[in-house]
């Protein structure tokens, strides 16, 4: 697990926006809002980006301290790429060292899961003592789920007790619902950056070798490949160390 994340706050909303919650607003307030959040998300650039305004949104939204977004990353990793506060982030890690907690159980039956006081609840007693002591109460634990399955989970946080009720839930899977295809977006649009980038390095490398050896592009291409293959190594890793070095890797 990746445990560096960022307490970064926005400072874009103006001080009365972030004193009033989503449930305080009229329905066209609310949706006045959420629709900012939309176009805020699409313009964001990456996952990072587009996951910290989420959670920041939540603190405008709902009426909690804290909030934070855990993506699920390749080989089953947890990456914690946006909170508001680093007492999200320790929250987190402790149910990924511990194998247990709301997050733990939310991401595993793509449930939302609510802890109403950590002071009296006994699901995961341990971790529940320690959020405590870090003047956490109230947890709620949202997934965010595409067409593709699970990417991760929001998770809001408030110093009060029973602050998360019907109404609060609701808005939380709205947001949830927002933050899950903007994600799913931003990965789809970093992996076809990556993609444009592998293929301008592989260009570059084939050109190198082509010069060198005086072949044409199967030949070199073949040898990139073949190299590719006899080292366990990325393609676009090899291209990328022969750009770099001129030399092929052993």
């Amino acid at each position: 697990m990746d445990r560096d994340g960022q307490a970064v706050v926005s400072g874009s909303s103006t001080p009365e926006e972030s004193d009033v919650s989503t449930s305080d607003l009229s329905g066209a307030e609310a949706a006045d809002r959420f629709a900012r959040l939309a176009v805020e998300l699409h313009d964001s650039d990456g996952v990072e980006e587009t996951v910290q305004a989420v959670a920041d949104f939540a603190l405008q939204a709902l009426d909690c301290s804290h909030a934070g977004v855990a993506l699920r990353a390749s080989r089953g990793r947890l990456e914690i790429p946006a909170v508001t506060d680093p007492v999200v982030a320790e929250i987190y890690t402790l149910q990924v060292e511990g194998g247990s907690g709301p997050l733990v159980d939310s991401l595993r039956d793509h449930s939302t899961v609510l802890v109403s006081d950590t002071a009296l609840d006994d699901r995961w007693p341990q971790w529940a003592g320690n959020v405590l002591e870090l003047g956490v109460r109230s947890v709620l634990d949202v997934p965010l789920t595409t067409g593709a399955g699970m990417v991760g989970a929001l998770g809001l946080y408030s110093t009060r007790p029973d602050a998360f009720g019907p109404d609060e839930e609701a808005i939380g899977h709205i947001l949830a619902r927002h933050a899950s295809v903007a994600v799913a977006s931003a990965r789809h649009e970093e992996s076809m950056a990556r993609a444009v980038d592998a293929r301008k390095l592989v260009g570059q490398a084939m050109g190198i070798l082509m010069e060198r050896y005086d072949i044409d592009g199967d030949r070199a291409f073949a040898i990139l490949r073949r190299y590719s293959q006899d080292t366990n190594t990325k393609l676009r890793d090899v291209a990328e160390q022969l750009i770099e070095t001129r030399k092929l890797p052993r």
